[in-house]
């Protein structure tokens, strides 16, 4: 039923969920009803990448004044008639900027981020934290395509939305749309733009910016941010032709203006869409998790595929969503197949499989899982042999490294561009031939310092004086140290490590020798040099030698711990005592287990990073959990909100617990297969 205070009207970001699914909008805002697992995504990733710094820093890229004073109006009220009644104080006026307007027109209503007005001439302004390059654009292949690129449709979308109802709001003005985001060619010519707009909660639990000093043109200089027009691609859109046909969904086939309203009734009469299931339901957020379900809710996902299928739809069976790179999930879809006991061989492939030099094929892994999940393969635990030829060419002492990483929309200092990786942390688990472990970390938590450089010479001072074989988990740590080299070579006139006794080239050249990197040669051939100490990725080793059905489809090291420690009476025995070794996890126990024998998760076990923002719960993409997600925003925090020194201490701790479990984990991890290695010798 309609509230006459708050009417169900389709918004710019319930349009936005339509279009991924339009069932969902049925799910939309039920907080106290419905299980959500995105429900603070948006919130976290404006905090993690600088929205919000974004969205202020547009403001002012939009002054009323030549003094860049305040002059234009921003509208404060949150409710349906509020907002729309102070728009309507100023809107008229024949020249104004308006900064968050509302705009409604039937059953639709929208906030637009920046509006300028001038007679009948309007500029919608939609600012992303996203990052812009000119030389792609929005359309497939390099910008020349005759398509908008799948990445950018959302924002796109976003904006044709914003103008339709605008146009029909007022048919009378010229609206012209534009997109505004961070310009990956522009490079800051200040220190510090980010600090001058700090993140807090006003006196009503509501996110605000706080302006930390006096904004004038000098304190912005260049702008680092770029005003794009999309007029054409909004039409594209209205059109239809933004998306091959070929490949259009079937609601893609449907007229944008009605397909507008048509979501639009169906979440103002509070109906469910007709419900469709498909790849689309893979990440969808309304699944429940064991906390959501004990709190009571339910899940829209199963309420949707019950009402496909019936109520004794089974959930506890094994489903095609789990099974790992699975690249014909909507093929199987089509054909009825919703479950990994229903799979033959042969559906997993198209083409012969290419058979890799060593380990396992993809297509084998894949089966190899669909067999252990569904209980064909009776023996849970799955080690290559491989594996163990492998670790055998492993030297100590084994370093296991993992870095903390932030790309931010507005850099922190001049000379930086928009979104440049910033590695803020590292901790280094150390493994001696005679079983001594060592740990070391590093941390920045200043605000407002680029760490780049200190970083590197603290992971040089900790890794440099041996031979040993280093780890990483995922290709991670390599990407981060080859964005770094490249830093480095682009501040060649400056000598960034001259205080340290080392030269530019020297920390180039030890960076090479960690690393990999792609080569083409004068053929445009494409290969990879190594160092001589090439990291190696323990991921891989996972995919390519290791399975257990506990991991599901799964190689993330969030899975393969608890597996792992589940299966593992070493682990166990080792750490069931108070751990011996460490710095921030010295003496604690982590190995625990329920009152079902089941092992905690070690990361459970850890203090939350903030107080809403625990180690591996945030969800930031597609409904997954992402690895180091909490420490982006965490780090986020220390760079841009408010608060106390006992505070920041806080948070750096946790981070460094944080940080120092996940190298830990990867230990574990190593601990478990070395001891099947030994026990393997001691039966032969």
């Amino acid at each position: 039923m309609n509230d006459i205070k708050n009417p169900r009207t389709l918004s710019k970001s319930r349009f936005k969920s339509a279009l991924e699914c339009p069932t969902k909008l049925y799910y939309y805002g039920k907080k106290k009803e419905y299980a959500n697992q995105m429900a603070e995504n948006e919130f976290m990733m404006a905090l993690a990448e600088g929205g919000f710094q974004v969205g202020e820093l547009a403001k002012y890229s939009h002054p009323c004044c030549e003094d860049m004073g305040n002059c234009g109006h921003h509208i404060q009220s949150l409710t349906y008639h509020d907002s729309l009644a102070e728009t309507a104080k100023y809107i008229h006026n024949e020249n104004v900027i308006l900064y968050e307007p509302a705009v409604a027109f039937e059953n639709l209503f929208i906030r637009i981020d920046v509006l300028g007005k001038n007679g009948n001439e309007v500029e919608l302004i939609e600012v992303k934290a996203k990052s812009y390059d000119s030389k792609k654009g929005f359309r497939n292949k390099n910008g020349i395509g005759e398509f908008i690129a799948s990445s950018w449709r959302p924002y796109l979308y976003d904006v044709a939305f914003q103008t339709w109802v605008m146009e029909q709001a007022y048919p009378d003005w010229n609206v012209k749309p534009y997109l505004m985001m961070a310009d990956k060619a522009a490079t800051a010519t200040v220190d510090g733009i980010n600090q001058l707009f700090r993140v807090k909660k006003n006196e009503n639990n509501r996110t605000v910016i706080e302006v930390t000093e006096e904004i004038t043109p000098e304190r912005l200089g260049d702008s680092v941010l770029v005003k794009v027009p999309v007029r054409e691609y909004v039409e594209m859109i209205w059109n239809g032709q933004d998306i091959n046909p070929l490949k259009k969904e079937y609601e893609e086939y449907k007229n944008f203006f009605e397909r507008a309203r048509e979501y639009a009734g169906f979440y103002e009469r509070d109906e469910r869409y007709p419900v469709t299931v498909g790849l689309k339901c893979k990440h969808c957020e309304y699944k429940n998790t064991p906390d959501s379900a004990a709190k009571g809710l339910k899940s829209g996902y199963e309420e949707c595929w019950q009402e496909k299928f019936g109520d004794d739809f089974d959930f506890e069976e094994p489903h095609v969503f789990e099974l790992w790179n699975f690249r014909h999930t909507r093929d199987a879809l089509e054909r009825g197949i919703y479950f990994l006991k229903d799979l033959i061989y042969e559906d997993l492939f198209k083409s012969e499989p290419k058979i890799p030099e060593k380990g396992m094929a993809s297509v084998d892994r894949q089966w190899l899982q669909v067999n252990k999940r569904t209980g064909r393969d009776m023996e849970d635990e799955h080690i290559n042999p491989e594996l163990f030829d492998e670790m055998n060419e492993w030297d100590y002492p084994l370093h296991f490294i993992d870095f903390e990483t932030s790309m931010v929309s507005i850099p922190f200092t001049s000379g930086r561009r928009p979104y440049e990786q910033t590695a803020f942390q590292f901790s280094c688990h150390s493994l001696h031939k005679d079983g001594r472990m060592e740990h070391r970390e590093w941390i920045n938590g200043e605000p407002g310092v680029f760490p780049n450089y200190e970083f590197t010479l603290a992971l040089k001072k900790t890794l440099g004086n041996d031979d040993g074989t280093i780890f990483r988990y995922s290709n991670h740590e390599n990407t981060v140290m080859r964005q770094i080299h490249r830093q480095i070579e682009n501040d060649d006139e400056i000598d960034v490590f001259k205080d340290s006794g080392t030269s530019n080239a020297e920390i180039m050249d030890w960076i090479d020798t960690i690393t990999n990197w792609e080569v083409i040669d004068l053929d445009g051939k494409k290969s990879r040099d190594r160092g001589d100490r090439d990291m190696i990725d323990l991921w891989k080793c996972v995919k390519s030698y290791y399975y257990h059905p506990m991991m599901k489809g799964s190689n993330s090291i969030k899975q393969v711990l608890p597996t792992v420690m589940n299966v593992s009476d070493f682990l166990k025995a080792k750490y069931s005592k108070p751990l011996e070794f460490g710095i921030n996890l010295k003496s604690r126990v982590l190995w625990q287990a329920d009152s079902n024998g089941k092992v905690l998760d070690p990361y459970k076990l850890l203090e939350p990073i903030h107080d809403d923002i625990s180690g591996n719960e945030l969800y930031l993409e597609r409904g997954e959990i992402q690895d180091g997600g909490a420490a982006m925003v965490a780090y986020a925090k220390l760079q841009f909100t408010q608060m106390s020194d006992s505070e920041r201490e806080a948070i750096i701790q946790a981070l460094l617990r944080y940080c120092e479990m996940d190298t830990l984990a990867m230990v574990m991890i190593y601990d478990h297969w070395h001891n099947c290695y030994y026990t393997k010798h001691l039966k032969n």
